[in-house]
């Protein structure tokens, strides 16, 4: 009798147990087919001409970004240079160095950004400011890893400005065959990741706003 009773329950957990490894075997594929996404739309190179936009901004986190931002700026593809998250101590003196163009270009077409602290707080910060400049356009320049995330922050916080992708390549990062790489595949995964919620987060508010706007 106790035997009988046994092999339904038994049955039922090794049913139960199956579904359970195919589940998790199907996250594995969808995450593993997201990522594998995510890191053919990182940029591989800079765009071969420079559309002229009216502003560039740089998101800081390396100092091949300013360069790149201060190199558009004085070949004059913008009229205005905005670098969002600057630490509180950097003034600009420091972003211009010692070149003597870039120096004068400071005093009038360059601005820093000090409350951004987050890729978030940099899309707010430079939608307030494009909106006080009559703005309509801007070249966003940050790390080919960074690219796929800042571009949807910013498109979701200024839909109708037209905005250039202008990735640069950091040292270090391996951005052909990265997973063979601890420290390019570490930041391609956590890009991943913070892409991901960003969009499950543009969802959930799209959502929100659909039942608030709908009728009651």
């Amino acid at each position: 009798m106790f035997g009988r009773s046994r092999r339904p329950v038994h049955r039922a957990q090794g049913t139960q147990r199956h579904w359970s490894l195919a589940l998790v075997a199907l996250a594995l594929g969808a995450w593993g087919l997201g990522l594998a996404w995510f890191a053919g739309e990182l940029p591989a190179t800079a765009p071969a001409e420079t559309p002229h936009t009216d502003a560039v901004v740089v998101l800081t986190g390396g100092s091949r970004r300013v360069t790149a931002g201060l190199d558009l700026l004085k070949r004059g593809e913008a009229r205005k240079l905005m670098i969002s998250g600057v630490h509180p101590d950097v003034v600009k003196a420091e972003i211009a160095g010692a070149d003597q163009r870039a120096v004068d270009l400071s005093e009038c077409c360059v601005i820093l950004d000090y409350q951004a602290t987050d890729t978030i707080g940099n899309a707010q910060e430079t939608a307030r400011w494009m909106r006080k400049e009559g703005f309509t356009s801007l070249a966003l320049v940050t790390a080919t890893y960074h690219m796929p995330r800042s571009l949807a922050e910013f498109r979701r916080a200024m839909p109708a400005v037209r905005i250039v992708a202008w990735p640069v390549f950091p040292d270090g990062f391996k951005r052909e065959d990265w997973w063979r790489w601890p420290g390019s595949a570490a930041l391609v995964i956590a890009e991943y990741h913070k892409y991901a919620l960003a969009q499950l987060r543009f969802g959930l508010a799209d959502l929100v706003g659909m039942r608030e706007g709908g009728p009651t």
